[in-house]
């Protein structure tokens, strides 16, 4: 009876997870998932391919739905629990995803006149709409505000905040022109279950506001009026709007209402952190600290590490931010990541169905692929179906696949989809190792790594280093909850509640050394695809990029 009890609620592409977690030892005493209602597996889509939102009630609907839920199964499981033993929430969600709100900080899509409208939506992540405007905002601050895009890795992405916002403003005014202000899915959850999304009240996190909206206190918070304004006036007014109110998750956003107690049953006033990215408090649930690499792998990837804020850290161009205090208090968070990792495999065997009538299952094609030798495909790929998100920061770029023959097989493609997302990861480690920020270790977390040693053994393979796998299948929802084992004060601070709740699995994938010397050769081919279609300055021949390919594979199979 003594026990207390944290809940972590995760907002992934498709669905809400609400876990309940022991804040002593982060054992998992019960979970439950929800789908979102709207949309395509709670994704609407548009004719324009570039096109995703999401309806706010599915968020809230879902965290309802979820914490009932999972309090249930914890109740079925350990003897005397009760929700009354739960101390503290803590949320995680996708981002960029802003919504337009009103004057009390309701999204505008509940109001009657907009709730047909698809700009007055939550703009998803993955909403790439923005792409023109995400390319006027880098072009004009790399005039007038350089230091701006330095610590966002020196392009700003069609997947963030105000390229979102200033398409909207063009091509929906009356969406933008009703909107008292924007806000990112990650602070909308907290504040709703606190009654503070009043902008009066309201509280936004600095891992959305520093790595998505070129917040940072080195030029006094957002973005100056005078750069917005070059934009379009109108977004220059939006400043005022913003709130000043920017907190780490160490802090609660507000204690939980009266009203959301009712919902849940869980007890009112319970503290609520500030939310952040999945990604950044899946770190935390995998034991992020300085020279580890967290990958949070999914459909996308996410890439995470920290260093410490008094280190000095060279600006590293194509990340998604550098951010003081985004993912631990004290500390530099790094971001970067890959638009499509998952989503690439699900493609080729949902889209491409490959294998005709038989379509093969990921299962068979991972079987089949596992059983083939690096280089024996002569296939190589660019993981760039869903564009670039580092280190060229470029959603217009698409996919490619070389070499392949009419005696290609599904299985050597699979494995060409898959080496080629591998080569993406490498590409991002040598960036941070590029510039001071060492990795020494890598620590997988997902679905993917939880599931596919075939995954896992090959990224060791091409990486070059071991790949290790987080204790927890449910990282991001068990960062959170130690977001709110910390702001309940069970610990007193981040490093003891990380080394009291996450752990790592016993398994450990070690690069085999021929196989790595084979993908070091192929890395190259890789790299001189990358350049040449990823950017402007190169300057070379393609020429031999398909015969390296036929003699590297006519060597491995002799």
């Amino acid at each position: 009876m003594n026990a207390k009890y944290a809940i972590g609620l995760d907002y992934g592409t498709n669905s809400v997870r609400a876990l309940v977690v022991d804040v002593a030892d982060g054992h998992e005493l019960a979970a439950a998932v929800w789908i979102y209602e709207h949309g395509n597996q709670g994704v609407v889509l548009g004719h324009d391919p570039n096109l995703a939102r999401q309806h706010p009630a599915d968020y809230l609907v879902g965290a309802e739905v979820t914490i009932k839920d999972a309090l249930a199964i914890a109740h079925k499981r350990v003897p005397g629990f009760a929700p009354d033993q739960v101390i503290g929430i803590g949320v995680d969600t996708t981002g960029s995803t802003p919504m337009p709100v009103d004057t009390d900080g309701v999204p505008l899509c509940f109001q009657e006149k907009f709730a047909d409208n698809p700009a007055a939506l939550a703009w998803l992540w993955k909403d790439h709409t923005g792409y023109r405007e995400a390319a006027e905002i880098t072009q004009l601050a790399s005039e007038i505000r350089p230091q701006y895009l330095a610590k966002i890795g020196g392009t700003y992405s069609s997947e963030w905040f105000y390229s979102k916002i200033l398409h909207c403003l063009r091509t929906a005014p009356e969406v933008f022109d009703a909107a008292y202000s924007w806000i990112e899915l990650s602070d909308f959850v907290p504040a709703a279950m606190t009654g503070t999304l009043h902008p009066d009240t309201f509280v936004a996190g600095i891992c959305a506001a520093g790595h998505k909206a070129m917040y940072s206190k080195d030029w006094g918070g957002y973005p100056d009026k005078e750069f917005l304004s070059k934009l379009d006036a109108k977004l220059g007014a939006l400043l005022g709007r913003l709130t000043p109110r920017v907190k780490a998750v160490d802090s609660a956003v507000g204690g939980l209402s009266k009203d959301w107690a009712g919902k849940t049953g869980l007890k009112e006033g319970i503290p609520v952190a500030v939310g952040a990215f999945d990604c950044h408090l899946g770190a935390i649930g995998a034991g992020v600290k300085p020279g580890v690499l967290v990958k949070i792998i999914g459909t996308s990837t996410c890439d995470i590490t920290v260093k410490v804020n008094t280190d000095k850290l060279a600006d590293v161009p194509g990340v998604c931010g550098v951010v003081d205090g985004s993912v631990l208090p004290g500390y530099f968070g790094l971001e970067a990541g890959q638009s499509a990792v998952g989503d690439i495999f699900n493609w080729f065997v949902s889209y491409i169905q490959p294998g005709g009538e038989q379509k093969l299952s990921h299962v068979e094609l991972t079987n089949d692929a596992d059983k083939l030798k690096p280089g024996e495909s002569g296939l190589m790929a660019l993981d760039w179906n869903n564009g670039n998100r580092t280190v060229l920061v470029d959603q217009r770029l698409t996919g490619l696949l070389v070499g392949h023959t009419l005696y290609t097989t599904p299985a050597e493609i699979y494995r060409a989809l898959v080496e080629a997302t591998a080569f993406g990861a490498l590409t991002i480690i040598n960036r941070f190792e590029e510039y001071g920020v060492k990795i020494d270790e890598v620590i997988n977390c997902g679905g993917i790594a939880e599931k596919n040693a075939f995954v896992m053994q090959l990224y060791a393979d091409v990486t070059g280093r071991p790949m290790k796998i987080s204790r927890s299948a449910q990282t991001p929802a068990l960062g959170s909850a130690i977001a709110a084992a910390v702001v309940a004060k069970a610990h007193p601070d981040f490093a003891t509640a990380i080394a009291a709740m996450t752990g790592l699995k016993d398994k450990v994938y070690q690069p085999d050394p021929e196989a790595h010397a084979v993908y070091k050769e192929l890395y190259k081919i890789y790299s001189t695809l990358h350049d040449a279609f990823g950017t402007k300055a190169w300057q070379g021949s393609l020429y031999g990029v398909m015969k390296t390919l036929m003699d590297i594979r006519d060597k491995v199979r002799k």
